[in-house]
């Protein structure tokens, strides 16, 4: 089950829920879940890719989506609340350097 991570933009004050985990919700609602997260991107290389194969490639997504979307969501400036420890964490999971603290 994928845990889940508070985030927010200190620009705009949006709050926004990415995933840590495998996606249970893109394995059996495929594309739709990038639809529901408004993730236009993600929305369209899925439902293109799961015509062309017929469904299948929900196979692989379940296990990469949650990821590529709490990276795009830490891109687009969005920091995860909680302890320093956690969002170290949150970081290396997306697989991106954690920013400096602003002094």
């Amino acid at each position: 089950m994928a845990q889940q991570v508070n985030l927010t933009n200190k620009n705009t004050n949006q709050i926004r829920q990415g995933y840590m985990g495998f996606s249970w919700t893109t394995l059996f609602f495929s594309a739709f879940v990038a639809l529901f997260r408004s993730d236009w991107k993600w929305f369209f290389i899925m439902l293109l890719v799961n015509i062309v194969t017929a469904g299948l490639a929900s196979l692989v997504f379940c296990f990469i989506y949650n990821k590529a979307h709490l990276k795009s969501l830490l891109q687009d400036g969005y920091t995860p609340e909680g302890s320093e420890e956690f969002a170290t964490s949150v970081y290396a999971y997306a697989g991106i350097p954690k920013p400096k603290l602003e002094e």
